[in-house]
């Protein structure tokens, strides 16, 4: 089998010093390549002495603009993505592109049970991503923000345009994978405890996972998403208009209750357009 290692790195000198060593000996044939996103550690001298390739970014450009750059570098048919903190176990990395042979075009390493280094709210929110993805595909999903991931290329290639140069782009190529059909599995894995200083912020990071739950359904069916919530809104018009005229006799709508009734169906034509723009932003996925 042959595959590209990438691995986005910034100021990971501490894991990749464990890593590299452990995925050179063990697919010395293989492409290891690290993209260095602007690190002002040792990351880029530590890489070259481990005679892996490394791609500097002139500065930090984020997790996803990394995977990115390293994606269109890769120079074999599949591709693997891992994290450089030492999180991930090198030997893991067959299993998922065996995923890969057996036909499916993407294998998600799905941590099992609570991480060690995670919070409680961390835990709490990835558990929540998964049921609500799981529930949007009709289908279970095990772990949807894992970034120990292998891909076919050339199909992950035609949702480049999709994925944000954050940390979300676990999740919006899991879900753009599943919208145009391909097939997705997930391998069990143990995760280790992570090397060096996390670069998630709490605040600034918690907005934007909070806003992965709408990218999760806007990315797949965005109807799914708005047809409840205008049945719900269209609803309580009516309910409040039933009340008003039991309680005062009269059978005129109000204004709260038109509102409400307008709002549901303005909220529907919303979720069918963009129900139709889904379709077409995947219309030619499988031409590439």
């Amino acid at each position: 089998m042959s595959f590209s290692i990438v691995i986005p790195a910034k100021n990971e000198e501490q894991g990749l010093g464990e890593l590299l060593p452990r995925l050179r000996e063990l697919y010395p044939d293989q492409q290891i390549l690290v993209v260095d996103d602007g690190s002002t550690d040792g990351t880029r001298r530590l890489c070259e002495s481990a005679g892996v390739e490394v791609l500097v970014q002139p500065y930090s450009k984020g997790n996803g603009a990394a995977i990115k750059a390293g994606a269109l570098a890769a120079e074999s048919e599949y591709v693997v993505f891992m994290d450089g903190d030492g999180q991930h176990s090198p030997e893991d990395v067959e299993r998922l592109v065996a995923m890969l042979e057996e036909g499916y075009d993407l294998a998600v390493g799905a941590r099992s049970g609570r991480e060690m280094q995670a919070s409680i709210a961390r835990w709490s929110a990835n558990a929540f991503y998964n049921r609500l993805a799981s529930w949007m595909v009709n289908r279970r999903i095990d772990d949807l923000t894992s970034g120990f991931r292998a891909v076919n290329r050339r199909k992950f290639l035609g949702f480049l345009y999709l994925l944000p140069n954050g940390f979300s782009y676990p999740t919006t190529s899991t879900m753009a994978f599943f919208r145009a059909g391909y097939s997705v599995g997930f391998v069990p894995i143990e995760v280790s405890r992570r090397l060096g200083k996390s670069h998630i912020n709490v605040l600034r990071d918690g907005v934007r996972f909070f806003l992965i739950i709408f990218k999760i359904g806007t990315l797949y069916s965005p109807l799914k998403v708005y047809f409840p919530v205008s049945v719900l809104m269209a609803g309580l018009g009516v309910v409040n208009y039933l009340g008003a005229a039991l309680t005062s006799g009269s059978w005129r709508f109000s204004n709260m209750s038109t509102l409400l009734v307008l709002a549901g169906m303005i909220v529907f034509l919303i979720g069918l357009l963009s129900e139709q723009l889904t379709n077409l932003q995947y219309k030619d996925a499988d031409h590439e």
